[in-house]
C-alpha cells in the first residue's frame, strides 16, 4: 500500500502567503538517498538509516521517505522514459539533481497517494533548493507528467509486448529482461516473465531466521510477533517494526535472512538426503544426518548469514566450520554473525577462496559464489541499474575458478553446494555443467529440509527459487560431489 504524504507537507494557502518555500524533510531525505545512489555509487539500504536520522524522521514520515526513495530508484527506467517524453529531451541530458528530483515527483504523482498539485509543487520546491535555476523546467515537466495517469503513460512510452516494451513497463534493463526470460524457459516456466518482473518490483517482507540450537522458531515468532515462513522451518516473517529491537536478533541467536537464503544453507545441512547410499535407516530419528567430526567450509562467507546458520547446525551435529572471506571488513561482519555460536565451532579466516589450502579436505562445502545478484532485485532497488551485461564475463570467470578449487577441497564422498543469488544461466547451469563434478538431486535435500515433496521443486537436479513462485529471492542451488 502506498504511504500517505508526510505531516510536513504544506497547504496551498501556506504557499500563497509569500514565505520562502521550505523543503519537506521526508522528500529531502528521499532525494539525498537517491542522489547519493546516482552520483556516489551508494547503496540505498546502507545510506537510508543515516539520512533518516540526519533529518530526524521516524514513523510515518520515515516510511514515506523510504517508499519514495526506493520506488523512484526501482522505477528509474520507466520514469526516465516518461520524463524524456514530458521534457521533450532525453532524461540523461538533464542535470543529475534535476532528474533525480523529477523521478521522485513522477513516483509521487503516478504510484503514491499524493495529489497532482502537491507532487508538482513539492518537486518544484525541492528543485529550487538543490538547483534553483532548474525550477522552471521542473514545473513544466511535472505539469506535463501529471496530465496523464500511469496507465496512459504506459500505453504511450511502452506500447506492445516486445522485450524493450517489457523492460520500460517493468523498469528493468532490456538485457536483464532477456536473461530472466531465458532462465525461466530453462527452468520449465515459459510465459512467467511478467509475473517475475512484477514480483521484482514488489518490496520483499523482512524475514528472520531462528538459528538452530540457539532459539526455536516458536520463541522467535513470539518475540517478533511474526508469522512462520512457508518453506523454511527456521523462518519468521515480520509484520512490521525494526528487527534490531527484537532480543533474539540483538543477541545473535536470530537474524534477518531471506527465506531462500535459509533454504540454500539448509540444503547443504540435509545433503545426506541426496547422497546415494546414505538414506536414513527406517525408524531412525528425523533431521539431517551429520557425522561427528565433519569438516565444513563456507568459501565466500561474508556478510555471514549462511555461515551462522551452518555453524549453528554444525554445533548441533558436532561438526566444525571454516569460514573464508577475502575482505577484512566483511570478515568482521562474519565474526559478528557468529557471536552466539559456541566457542570452537567456527573459525573465520581472511583468505582468498581460490587459493585456500587446508590441512585436510572438507566433508561439506558451501560456495555462495559472487554473482550479478539479479535474484535479489526486490531488496536492492538500485542493483538492476548497477550491473551491465559486460560484468558477466569477469563474474563467470571467477565462478569457474571458485568451483574448480572447491572440487579439489572435497573429501571422498563430500558434498559441495553451489549457490548463486542469480538465475542467469551463464552463472548457474553453465558453470555447473563445465565443473566436471557430479550433480546430485538437490530436490531431495530441499524436500528433506522443508518437509515437502521433491516434485514441488521442479525437474531437477538443481533447485531454482523464484520471487513470484516461492516468495523468496531467486536463489539457484545445486548439490555436487566428485566422481
Amino acid at each position: 500500500m502506498a504511504a500517505d504524504a508526510p505531516r510536513g507537507s504544506r497547504s496551498e494557502g501556506q504557499r500563497r502567503s509569500g514565505r520562502p518555500p521550505r523543503t519537506d524533510p521526508a522528500r529531502r531525505a528521499a532525494f539525498d538517498v537517491a542522489y547519493a545512489v546516482e552520483t556516489e555509487d551508494g547503496y540505498a539500504n546502507l545510506i537510508m538509516p543515516g539520512i533518516l536520522k540526519q533529518h530526524r524522521l521516524s514513523g510515518r514520515d520515515a516510511g514515506f521517505a523510504t517508499e519514495l526513495a526506493y520506488g523512484a530508484l526501482r522505477g528509474r527506467g520507466l520514469y526516465d522514459a516518461i520524463i524524456s517524453d514530458a521534457a521533450r529531451r532525453p532524461a540523461d541530458s538533464l542535470d543529475h539533481d534535476l532528474v533525480v528530483a523529477l523521478r521522485l515527483g513522477a513516483h509521487q504523482a503516478l504510484a503514491m497517494r499524493v495529489p497532482a498539485h502537491a507532487a508538482v509543487s513539492e518537486t518544484v520546491d525541492l528543485v529550487r533548493a538543490v538547483n534553483g535555476r532548474a525550477a522552471g523546467i521542473a514545473n513544466a515537466v511535472m505539469r506535463r507528467i501529471t496530465e496523464r495517469d500511469l496507465d496512459t503513460w504506459l500505453a504511450r512510452v511502452a506500447p506492445g509486448t516486445s522485450r524493450e516494451a517489457q523492460a520500460i513497463r517493468h523498469s528493468h534493463p532490456a538485457w536483464v529482461v532477456g536473461e530472466l526470460e531465458y532462465a525461466l524457459a530453462a527452468d520449465g516456466r515459459p510465459g512467467e516473465l511478467t509475473q517475475l518482473l512484477e514480483a521484482d518490483n514488489t518490496p520483499a517482507s523482512v524475514t528472520l531466521v531462528a538459528r538452530p540450537g540457539l532459539i526455536d522458531r516458536a520463541e522467535l515468532q513470539r518475540q517478533a510477533d511474526g508469522t512462520p515462513t512457508v518453506y523454511s522451518p527456521l523462518g519468521v516473517t515480520l509484520k512490521g517494526g525494526a528487527p534490531g529491537d527484537i532480543d533474539a536478533v540483538a543477541d545473535g541467536t536470530a537474524a534477518v535472512q531471506d527465506e531462500g537464503s535459509q533454504i540454500a544453507a539448509l540444503a547443504l545441512v540435509h545433503a545426506d538426503a541426496a547422497m546415494p547410499g546414505r538414506a536414513r535407516p527406517e525408524g531412525a530419528p528425523g533431521g539431517p544426518v551429520i557425522d561427528p567430526g565433519e569438516r565444513w567450509l563456507d568459501m565466500c562467507a561474508g556478510p555471514g548469514g549462511k555461515a551462522a546458520l551452518l555453524a549453528a547446525a554444525a554445533s548441533e551435529g558436532m561438526a566444525n566450520l571454516d569460514a573464508l572471506e577475502l575482505h577484512e571488513h566483511r570478515a568482521d561482519l562474519v565474526r559478528r554473525s557468529l557471536k552466539a555460536i559456541p566457542e570452537g565451532v567456527a573459525t573465520v579466516h581472511r583468505a582468498d577462496a581460490r587459493t585456500w589450502e587446508p590441512s585436510e579436505p572438507y566433508d561439506r562445502i558451501l560456495l555462495d559464489a559472487p554473482c550479478t545478484g539479479l535474484g535479489a532485485l526486490r531488496r536492492r532497488p538500485e542493483a538492476r541499474w548497477r550491473r551491465r551485461i559486460e560484468d558477466l564475463d569477469d563474474l563467470v570467470d571467477l565462478q569457474h575458478a571458485l568451483i574448480a578449487h572447491a572440487g579439489s577441497l572435497l573429501a571422498e564422498g563430500g558434498v559441495l553446494a553451489y549457490v548463486t543469488c542469480s538465475p542467469v544461466l551463464a552463472e548457474t547451469l553453465d558453470v555447473v555443467r563445465d565443473s566436471g563434478l557430479v550433480t546430485l538431486d538437490t530436490r531431495l535435500a530441499v524436500a528433506s529440509a522443508t518437509g515437502t515433496e521433491p516434485s514441488e521443486w521442479g525437474s531437477g537436479p538443481h533447485v531454482q527459487l523464484w520471487p513470484h513462485a516461492h516468495g523468496t529471492d531467486a536463489m539457484f542451488i545445486q548439490l555436487l560431489t566428485r566422481a
